[in-house]
């Protein structure tokens, strides 16, 4: 069964809220009927209530158990306003500056997300990158042991040698352009967190380059590579998360096992990666949009990693198939690891059996 499916029959016994900035475009308005007939939880949409109505009713598309909210005129439309002030980065604001803040339904959605009104949110529908992760980095703050934001994109496939379901965990795809060893650090320990999280197996990372373990290479972007194996490695145990992690590898080396074997890498991750790591934004868009277009292989995100709170910042290419698969992964991500995957010793609900 394709990840998404086995996430998805979990969403049903612990629905979330999953808020949408951009409610009125036709893409969310589907996702998001798909989101609530499924009941997997409750659609939020922002924005305008008669034009959301409208451009449902053109699409012939039920707002039945979808929620919709025009910021204005919500009841915590004050209580909002108080609460923005009060953080930090906008304490000085008069009023009316805050309110011109809010009434961009992204900052509005991501303070709705920071104030527990919702459990999840996916935007970046209508705007660019920057607009929809501004207010996310703003508003949201950091997991408590990571200093970078990056993101990482699922692709949920079928083995083409087995027949086997198979997810690929890619990062960073959208966020920064070229990492230091310290930042690729972070982002293979928060991208095999969240890997573990949604699939319940101890995730096999890679952190990629032209070469496989060189010896003589001193390429600064191999060495890079090199350093930061070192250092997620030694992040993972001081965390407990469990892991494997090796690099440099080369792709072909982390995701074929004959080819390991054939340019003699070995190792736990060789052959068997399931979480890749790039040297760089380049070649991590590259790789994703090559992988997209040639093969239109199910693909979720990008999802934010190293927030405290779940997020999806999707492309303005996305279609609807994407963003309720992104809303379906943010969602699962705030479901508690032990209530995603319940075993015989977690006394948490006994009709429940755990899925694999």
């Amino acid at each position: 069964m394709p990840l998404i499916a086995k996430l998805a029959e979990r969403l049903k016994r612990h629905p979330k809220r999953v808020v949408f900035p951009e409610g009125s475009d036709p893409r969310i308005l589907q996702a998001a009927r798909k989101f609530a007939t499924r009941g997997l939880g409750i659609p939020i949409l922002l924005g305008e209530r008669a034009k959301i109505k409208a451009h449902a009713e053109q699409l012939d598309i039920s707002l039945k158990h979808i929620r919709i909210i025009e910021p204005q005129r919500s009841d915590e439309w004050p209580n909002f306003i108080a609460k923005f002030k009060g953080m930090q980065r906008f304490k000085d604001l008069r009023d009316k500056d805050a309110e011109a803040y809010l009434e961009n339904t992204n900052y509005f959605a991501t303070l709705m997300l920071a104030m527990s009104h919702a459990d999840a949110i996916v935007s970046g529908a209508t705007s660019s990158a920057s607009s929809a992760l501004r207010p996310l980095l703003q508003i949201i703050p950091k997991q408590s042991h990571i200093s970078t934001v990056s993101s990482l994109n699922i692709l949920d496939m079928e083995d083409p040698d087995t027949g086997k379901d198979r997810e690929l965990f890619l990062a960073d795809c959208a966020v920064i352009p070229d990492p230091s060893s310290e930042q690729l650090c972070d982002i293979a320990v928060t991208t095999a967190a969240l890997n573990y999280h949604l699939t319940n197996r101890p995730p096999k990372v890679a952190l990629l380059s032209y070469t496989s373990k060189s010896v003589s290479s001193k390429n600064q972007t191999v060495a890079k590579m090199k350093a930061a194996t070192g250092l997620a490695r030694s992040k993972a145990r001081a965390l407990g998360i469990p892991m494997e992690i090796d690099g440099e590898l080369q792709v072909d080396a982390a995701l074929d096992i004959a080819v390991a074997q054939a340019k003699k890498v070995d190792g736990p991750v060789a052959g068997k990666a399931n979480v890749l790591i790039f040297p760089d934004l380049h070649s991590a868009n590259i790789a994703l949009k090559l992988v997209d277009v040639l093969t239109r292989t199910r693909n979720y995100g990008p999802i934010l990693n190293g927030l405290s709170k779940p997020a999806g910042e999707i492309s303005r290419g996305a279609t609807a198939s994407d963003i309720f698969g992104t809303a379906v992964m943010v969602a699962s991500q705030a479901i508690e690891h032990k209530l995603l995957y319940p075993t015989d010793q977690d006394d948490i609900n006994p009709d429940v059996t755990r899925i694999d």
